[in-house]
């Protein structure tokens, strides 16, 4: 993998990210709905990083699709700022995926962003689907405690 795909730290995957002009409102912070971006950019790296990229997902006919969001924000990213989202698979069910993301900025140790997500599995047609085993087998191996 290349370091687009940021890194695995143990069991926590680390996405670096820049902030540019197109990520930030009028009074230049990160607009609220980019960290949901720049969230599923560093969930899809992290997934490649475990040899099982969205793509391959769609070739078996399904597919995530967020089925619970939670975002605590606590400070404001801005302009240029180079930040860190570090990536934790929390739970695993026969269908759902849970993962905690963070959002870091390394230069300060300053604390930007928390996210929690439950991730559905769903067929092409939007209905419920039973995650792949080898995918739940996957994550069930880099859950963190």
């Amino acid at each position: 993998m290349t370091e687009l795909s940021g890194r695995l730290e143990g069991r926590v995957h680390v996405y670096p990210v820049r902030v540019y002009f197109e990520n930030t409102d009028a009074a230049g912070i990160v607009y609220h709905s980019n960290y949901l971006n720049f969230a599923e950019r560093a969930r899809t790296e992290m997934m490649r990083l475990m040899d099982f990229a969205h793509a391959r997902m769609w070739e078996g006919g399904r597919a995530f699709a967020v089925r619970h969001c939670v975002v605590d924000f606590r400070r404001s990213a801005v302009l240029d700022d180079l930040l860190e989202i570090r990536s934790r698979l929390v739970g695993v069910g026969g269908a759902t995926v849970e993962i905690d993301q963070s959002f870091e900025r390394p230069a300060d140790g300053l604390h930007i962003a928390r996210l929690y997500l439950r991730l559905a599995s769903i067929t092409r047609d939007g209905r419920p689907a039973r995650l792949p085993a080898e995918l739940r087998d996957k994550i069930r191996t880099f859950i963190s405690d």
